[in-house]
């Protein structure tokens, strides 16, 4: 059995209306989630299949860190897909100095982040103090080298270029995936 603690405004997407989210959980990793929404804490127990327990914890940690039940549940589509988190806070001084780096993340309207969505193929949540990529280990190391390029204070141009350089690169080693707009799946580019 494992833990996961998620902030307690996101107990609700967890569990979902009725309970369905948390049903669904169950039923696709294979495991039991004891939810107390009193401070958040998720015991996660697989009742099945080993393996897709182990991406349990995962789906629970990724709903917690803003990521909508849907996409949390892209984890189990394929053993190569993973979540990573970039802590904001801990590259940041104080809290104007978080917000600062927070909203270079973001960028003007979203822009930085759906850039870093497009180009790596990854889907990426900035949510209170975390930027969150779920997708290939590929794709994730493209947004976390990006997140940490804008934390570092690289300009937003320089971040772009790596962005498209390696868009490129993982295109041309058919490691590109591309999420089409209302699709959900995934086709090789």
């Amino acid at each position: 059995m494992q833990h996961v603690k998620i902030p307690q405004d996101r107990i609700g997407v967890l569990i979902g209306s009725g309970g369905e989210t948390m049903r669904e959980i169950e039923s696709a990793a294979e495991v039991r989630l004891d939810i107390d929404s009193e401070n958040g804490s998720v015991a996660v127990d697989t009742v099945g299949d080993p393996v897709r327990g182990l991406k349990g914890p995962e789906i629970v940690r990724a709903i917690g860190r803003g990521f909508a039940p849907e996409d949390a549940l892209a984890l189990l589509d394929d053993d190569l897909m993973m979540l990573d988190v970039v802590d904001i806070d801990a590259a940041s001084r104080n809290k104007n100095d978080m917000k600062r780096k927070k909203g270079r993340l973001i960028g003007e309207d979203g822009r930085t982040r759906e850039l870093m969505e497009e180009l790596s193929g990854a889907s990426v949540v900035i949510y209170g103090s975390t930027l969150a990529a779920i997708g290939t280990p590929e794709a994730v190391d493209v947004v976390r080298t990006a997140a940490e390029m804008l934390l570092d204070g690289a300009p937003h141009g320089t971040v772009y270029s790596y962005l498209e350089d390696k868009h490129n690169e993982l295109k041309h080693q058919g490691l590109q995936y591309h999420r089409y707009p209302g699709s959900e799946t995934e086709e090789e580019v």
